[in-house]
């Protein structure tokens, strides 16, 4: 319980600093319980995985028995804040294998833009060419196994929501012709190939980017107007926003996934390919 212990302490000490600017990041670490055998619970297992308090005696699941102490203490803390965190620890999914977050693409952002299209698509009614979203937005990896609500609202736990966006092409060309330039962010739709900053050729539904078109855009309103550098309203012919949050999308859907037997899984599609100097396209 030792490292329960230390994250009960982190948090103690870091509400002594709320004014000032705090850097949050995500992730997970495993459970050392080596001295209780205690392991991660869901929300169905807590006595099998975390043991539990009786009187002043903490019963482990190894079997030990720890009476007072911090052990115990910390123990029923822990265990008293479990009603509490039943839903975020319910299991809602299956993955098939641990999806990273790699540069420029990965499996886990193509399985996510594909579906934030096919949401806002749904939502508003209009067809969806292209999807753009950006790389910090998705903060933790999905993990191979069981997966947890919270795993899902940790990995989009921003409070943005799906805006459709109708653009021209060439208001999309800048969008991309900024990405090549500095950081590729997540696209689904369309399929680029760059070389030394610059987008070399860019293609929607096996067509090239046609500059006069007007296209669907699935974004986040957080990219509207400023957020990560980037505008992706501005000279917009049409912008309708969706409600809901971005987990309140993601949610459903991997809930959907179990409910027709299907696992969380996808594959990358190779929407965009960076060349190295003398690579041909």
């Amino acid at each position: 319980m030792r490292e329960l212990f230390l994250v009960i302490a982190i948090l103690s000490l870091s509400a002594g600093v709320s004014a000032q600017t705090v850097d949050i990041t995500w992730g997970k670490e495993a459970v050392d319980g080596h001295r209780t055998g205690v392991s991660a619970s869901s929300a169905s297992n807590v006595e099998e995985a975390m043991g539990y308090v009786k009187g002043r005696t903490y019963h482990a699941p190894n079997g030990k028995r720890f009476r007072g102490g911090a052990t115990r203490d910390v123990a029923g803390l822990l265990l008293e804040a479990q009603p509490a965190m039943a839903q975020v620890k319910q299991v809602i999914g299956y993955s098939t294998r641990f999806m990273d977050r790699t540069y420029p693409e990965c499996e886990l952002y193509d399985w996510y833009v594909d579906e934030m299209m096919r949401a806002t698509a749904d939502s508003v009614g209009k067809k969806v060419d292209i999807g753009i979203v950006n790389r910090g937005g998705v903060r933790i990896e999905m993990p191979q196994g069981e997966v947890l609500y919270d795993d899902i609202m940790s990995m989009f736990p921003f409070k943005n929501n799906l805006c459709y966006v109708a653009l021209k092409g060439k208001d999309v060309r800048v969008i991309l012709d900024q990405m090549a330039a500095s950081t590729f962010q997540i696209l689904g739709g369309v399929k680029v190939v760059a070389r030394n900053g610059k987008v070399i050729s860019a293609e929607v539904d096996g067509e090239p980017l046609d500059d006069e078109k007007v296209y669907g855009v699935a974004t986040l309103n957080f990219l509207l107007d400023g957020g990560d550098g980037y505008f992706i309203a501005r000279n917009a012919v049409e912008v309708i926003h969706s409600n809901g949050w971005l987990y309140e999308t993601m949610i459903p859907y991997v809930q959907s996934l179990t409910a027709q037997g299907k696992p969380v899984e996808f594959e990358n599609q190779h929407w965009i390919t960076i060349l190295e100097e003398g690579d041909s396209k």
